[in-house]
């Protein structure tokens, strides 16, 4: 009999706001209603954003809304190393190289500006040659030679799932020129190595599915994992959950008095589990169903707000 196995894994790259904390308590409901092993999983590579103290306030914070988990993990940075043993990996087969390109270069040669929030797309006139070379963790950034095949998978609530990632960011960064991997390596190969069967995750990360699924393949992972992509909790304007909405960190709203059941209980109603003032994260585990759950974004209203303090 197969063990699944999912993580939660926040980046303390500042403290968790309703929007997180909402995919965090549905992940961890899935897992305790399917029996699935649950892994807490810091992933602290993105170090210029990390914020003093925020890993020990995340645990805290999960504790303090009732989401447990099975083991923690290394802090990810502590487990870099197999990242490098992937990349000398895909460097010995070709499909990796160095690339000192900066953002700047890239939209200059697209003649364009930055759209906004997203990375802009590679041109494939800007690679360099991709003969095999050895690779050097310090040589400048690494992209990911990016076929122009189509990634296919099926997600577990937003259905079946057509990305082209050639399009959407073309050769993508594996390893940065702070001589770390990229979120998108570690992330496959830290699941892979710990075992992860469940991807449960907000469903602005579907583009990123494509990509770490040509990752899994180039390095002949085995057992990709099964993904769940929930919609976002967005703000008045239409944007994804931000610092921009107001204060709307988990943190602020304990220190106002609010109780944890009261901010379930609105996670609640995002989530098809109606009519309640107050839930606890067990409560709220045995009520939520994907089938119920509302296939669109939500929106938090200042009406939202006020009700929580209320």
């Amino acid at each position: 009999m197969t063990t699944h196995t999912t993580r939660l894994a926040p980046s303390p790259t500042g403290a968790l706001h309703l929007g997180n904390a909402r995919t965090f308590l549905v992940n961890w409901a899935l897992a305790r209603q399917n029996s699935w092993r649950v892994l807490l999983r810091i992933e602290d590579l993105d170090t210029p954003r990390l914020k003093p103290g925020a890993i020990d306030q995340t645990r805290e914070i999960l504790s303090w809304l009732g989401i447990d988990w099975d083991e923690e993990m290394p802090l990810q940075s502590s487990e870099a190393h197999h990242c490098v043993d992937a990349m000398r990996s895909l460097a010995d087969i070709g499909i990796v190289y160095p690339c000192p390109r900066t953002r700047t270069d890239i939209q200059r040669a697209l003649s364009a500006p930055n759209a906004g929030e997203g990375e802009a797309a590679f041109p494939p006139e800007l690679r360099a040659s991709i003969a095999c070379r050895p690779f050097d963790r310090l040589a400048s950034n690494w992209r990911f030679v990016c076929p122009h095949d189509e990634v296919d998978f099926m997600d577990a609530f937003a259905g079946p799932q057509r990305v082209r990632p050639a399009d959407d960011v073309g050769d993508f960064v594996v390893w940065t020129r702070r001589a770390s991997p990229s979120y998108q390596l570690a992330v496959v190969v830290d699941d892979a190595r710990h075992g992860v069967t469940q991807v449960v995750r907000g469903a602005d990360l579907i583009p990123s599915t494509g990509r770490q699924l040509l990752l899994y393949r180039a390095l002949k992972l085995k057992n990709e994992p099964e993904y769940t992509h929930l919609p976002l909790v967005r703000g008045g304007d239409g944007r994804r959950l931000a610092k921009r909405h107001g204060d709307t960190r988990i943190v602020e709203y304990r220190d106002r008095g609010v109780a944890a059941e009261r901010i379930i209980a609105l996670i609640a109603r995002w989530s098809g589990v109606g009519g309640v003032e107050a839930i606890s994260a067990a409560e709220f585990a045995q009520h939520v169903r994907l089938d119920r759950m509302p296939r669109g974004d939500v929106t938090f209203s200042p009406e939202d707000d006020r009700w929580l303090l209320d």
